[in-house]
């Protein structure tokens, strides 16, 4: 059963057809939009400070979203896609991005829109990847642009498919 817990007088809101494996932890302040999904043992921790997750992002398998006690709370936007073991840290991430899997994102970053963080990256602390933008590596730097490609075969296929992926387990 999906651990959604209350904290400090905060309790998890969760948009419209909205899917939460059973192993999923959601605590404090934490609000969803619809079509979202979390996945199993992704923790999405608002205790120290809030996140905010758009429209149909998808946060999959073993990711940790947290955010900064007073300093940088955690905001997803719409058709993002959190890969599996990423982690997600007090930063600002726009719409239509993908954070590869096991990337970690770290403080006050900025990811603008249509971008790609590359698997097994590390975006440093106060980064800011420009829009349509490929950043990848320890730490991460832009690699190459987005190409259509990619923005449509890979950002927007992979939000698509796991807004189908949710409906087979509800």
């Amino acid at each position: 059963m999906t651990i959604i817990k209350s904290l400090l007088g905060k309790t998890p809101e969760f948009g419209e057809n909205c899917f939460l494996a059973e192993t999923a932890t959601v605590i404090g302040d934490v609000i969803l939009g619809n079509d979202c999904s979390i996945w199993y043992g992704a923790v999405l921790r608002g205790d120290v400070n809030s996140i905010r997750i758009g429209n149909n992002s998808n946060v999959q398998d073993n990711a940790v979203i947290h955010a900064t006690y007073q300093k940088w709370p955690t905001n997803i936007g719409n058709n993002v896609t959190i890969a599996h073991g990423a982690v997600v840290h007090g930063c600002n991430i726009h719409d239509n991005v993908m954070i590869g899997i096991n990337a970690v994102v770290l403080d006050d970053v900025l990811i603008e829109s249509n971008s790609i963080v590359a698997a097994g990256s590390v975006v440093s602390k106060g980064t800011r990847i420009e829009s349509g933008a490929v950043y990848g590596g320890i730490p991460a730097r832009k690699i190459k642009d987005v190409s259509t490609e990619l923005l449509e075969g890979e950002i927007k296929r992979i939000a698509k498919a796991y807004k189908m992926y949710s409906g087979w387990y509800k």
